[in-house]
Formats: structure tokens, C-alpha cells, sequence
């Protein structure tokens, strides 16, 4: 499970930033691509330093940054949908994703916490 979630997390992470290729050239979109960009890479990145944790409190405090930072990317793409710079359907499996995502990761640190 840990290495299809290592998987899962970076392909998140990929097709957020192809999706930001196709935002318009403006100030806003400017801003929600590089907020995009940041927060996904960064559940990627965190997903993978929490299967390094040294210990419970380490694990719960890493698992804590991923579920932030997805529910982050899930906002900048509901927010680039609410702005009209991308039509759902080109979205809608990302905001599926990053919906499972953040149900995984929340019962994963229920779980660690509860033990």
C-alpha cells in the first residue's frame, strides 16, 4: 500500500502541474499555478517523508502536512473552476483524487493516533 500511495501522490502531483499548463496567461491564473504547483508537489514530497518517519508522533505530524496540502490542492482547483479559467471536465478526476486522497491520509493519521 505504501509504494501505491508513493505512486498515487507523485501521479497527483504530475497532473496538477499539466493541468496548470492549460490555465490562461493571467495575474490570477498566474497565482493558482504556482499555488497548485506548490501544494501537490508538496503532497508527493511529505507522502514520501512520512514512510521515513522515525516514530508515531514524527509519522502523525507529516501524515498532518499531507492531508493540508491536499486539501489545499483540491481548493485551487475548485477555486480555478469557480473563476471559469478551466471547465470541470478537464478537473474532475483531479478533485476526485485529491478527495480520496485526503480520506486516506485522514483515516491513516486516526489510525496512528488511536494506537
Amino acid at each position: 500500500m505504501k509504494e501505491q500511495l508513493k505512486t498515487r501522490t507523485k501521479v497527483f502531483a504530475h497532473n496538477c502541474v499539466k493541468i496548470t499548463k492549460s490555465l490562461p496567461n493571467t495575474y490570477l491564473s498566474n497565482h493558482i499555478r504556482g499555488q497548485l504547483i506548490r501544494c501537490s508537489t508538496s503532497v508527493a514530497a511529505n507522502y514520501r517523508a512520512t514512510c521515513i518517519a522515525q516514530s508515531k508522533p514524527s509519522f502523525i505530524a507529516k501524515i498532518s502536512i499531507v492531508i493540508e496540502e491536499v486539501d489545499e490542492s483540491n481548493f485551487w482547483l475548485e477555486f480555478a473552476l469557480d473563476e471559469n479559467l478551466i471547465e470541470k471536465k478537464i478537473i474532475e478526476n483531479l478533485l476526485k483524487e485529491s478527495s480520496e486522497l485526503t480520506a486516506i491520509f485522514m483515516a491513516s493519521r486516526k489510525t496512528a493516533s488511536r494506537k
